[in-house]
């Protein structure tokens, strides 16, 4: 079994290209958003520490987690160190939950790949615990495009989303793989199938 890190900037389309690949060979994907997600839920190893760390201000009425309140607490506060605080329980907890489906997956032998998909593999250091990088590429202007488009953000949101992320040479430097999805799925597609 081979494990490959999909990463890429926001709006590159990675989601896409995951869907492209269930499709098309036998593998398991996790998103490591969706995980961290499932990993602040009550009862999970992220929620006490999260509740800890930010208070129960952050909580809904049924008792969980407020990602919006979250969000908004996070990007309040200007220094970074609550985000920061924030990460330094929800990552190591997702790399941790990772590492042990992937150990899982192996025992099992059912697929050829398990993928990983994050944002942040190069700076959570994902590179040490997958087989290659693949860097998910796309123009910065269809980037953008794509999140007015898809999900309505305005340009001071994308402008703020993308002061945050890695740069291009930065994903060109630590990953193996370069797939473009700046054109049409059709391109995409033909350039997964000669990769797997």
């Amino acid at each position: 079994m081979k494990v490959i890190g999909i990463t890429g900037g926001v709006g590159s389309g990675k989601t896409e290209v995951l869907n492209l690949i269930d499709g098309m060979t036998k593998c398991f994907i996790i998103r490591a958003d969706e995980l961290a997600k499932s990993l602040e839920v009550r009862g999970e190893v992220c929620f006490d520490p999260l509740i800890e760390l930010l208070g129960e201000g952050v909580l809904q009425e049924n008792g969980e987690i407020d990602p919006k309140k979250m969000a908004q607490m996070i990007f309040a506060e200007e220094s970074g160190n609550l985000r920061d605080k924030v990460n330094g329980i929800v990552h190591p907890a997702v790399k941790k939950r990772i590492l042990s489906m992937i150990k899982e997956a192996d025992n099992e032998k059912k697929v050829e790949f398990f993928f990983i998909e994050a944002a942040l593999l190069i700076e959570d250091h994902y590179d040490l615990i997958v087989d290659e990088l693949w860097y998910i590429y796309a123009d910065e202007d269809v980037r953008r495009q794509r999140l007015r488009d898809s999900r309505g953000y305005s340009d001071e949101k994308i402008n703020r989303i993308m002061a945050t992320q890695s740069s291009d040479e930065v994903f060109r430097k630590y990953c193996k793989v370069i797939i473009d999805n700046s054109g049409t799925l059709e391109y995409t597609r033909r350039q997964l199938e000669n990769l797997l």
